[in-house]
């Protein structure tokens, strides 16, 4: 597909409605639960407030939210994937949660139901947008006048050694350089702070505060890797043994014997505001 005929976030709209991916990700989301009361308690959602989640995932996030803005507030998630809307509507359901909905959207450039928002948020989310600019640009109109902002994302893959990455390194073909024009997207393409800092400036937004966060998680090692993943990623089918062997060997030191590893994760909390 040429740039001329581009669709935006094509590529991650693949991966986030792609079938192994999507039927992993449930097990993926204990590795990034931690995050959820920091960015919430950064962007201080009160009672009666709408808000916004982008890139709302299984849910969960979203479904805290309306928990803190309360039966007279809203919260509404927004994801490319629809499995995972699929999920998260599910999840709401069990919880009769009313004053929760989920919607599939590119919050990159389409319109999601319910503005004017009070805040924005995003749990590991941002981070998958291949042109940020327009589409912090998108998520600042969606937002009221003085409302918020706030979001997490990973800081750097070497401050973060639970990335599977590091392990598959030598197995996989590096990925190709982004679209003219385009930010590279991934988990760490937000790592650099005044990377982000002139993302947020550029889409409009002011008073830009960060949060340096270090936590040590204890995780299913399934949260991190599991028997497919190599192949997912793109492992040649005869490497696949030997990858297999380097993930054991690079989770060993991490490994607390009973299917759970020990981790440290590094991670940056954004907030803006939305001025008029």
């Amino acid at each position: 597909m040429n740039a001329t005929h581009h669709r935006p976030n094509e590529a991650e709209r693949q991966r986030w409605n792609d079938d192994y991916w999507t039927s992993s990700w449930p097990r993926r989301v204990a590795l990034t639960s931690s995050a959820t009361p920091v960015l919430l308690d950064a962007v201080d959602l009160k009672a009666g407030e709408v808000v916004l989640d982008v890139g709302s995932g299984t849910g969960e996030t979203t479904l805290e939210a309306a928990a803190r803005v309360g039966v007279a507030g809203r919260a509404v998630g927004a994801d490319i994937s629809e499995a995972l809307v699929d999920y998260a509507r599910r999840a709401a359901a069990k919880r009769a949660a009313a004053n929760t909905w989920f919607v599939v959207a590119d919050a990159q450039h389409e319109t999601v139901p319910g503005k004017p928002f009070d805040a924005a948020i995003s749990q590991f989310g941002v981070m998958f947008f291949e042109d940020p600019v327009a589409a912090f640009s998108n998520l600042r109109a969606h937002v009221a006048d003085r409302g918020r902002l706030g979001f997490a994302c990973w800081r750097t893959p070497a401050e973060n050694p639970w990335f599977v990455g590091h392990a598959l390194a030598g197995f996989l073909v590096p990925p190709p350089a982004p679209l003219p024009g385009r930010h590279a997207t991934g988990p760490f393409a937000f790592s650099d702070p005044d990377d982000v800092a002139s993302i947020l400036a550029a889409a409009g937004w002011g008073g830009v505060e960060r949060q340096a966060v270090d936590r040590t998680v204890v995780l299913e090692r399934t949260a991190l890797t599991d028997d497919g993943q190599a192949a997912h990623l793109g492992v040649a089918t005869e490497a696949l043994a030997d990858a297999a062997r380097a993930v054991d060997e690079y989770y060993a030191p991490f490994t607390l014997g009973d299917g759970r590893v020990e981790v440290p994760i590094a991670y940056q909390v954004f907030t803006a505001a939305n001025r008029p």
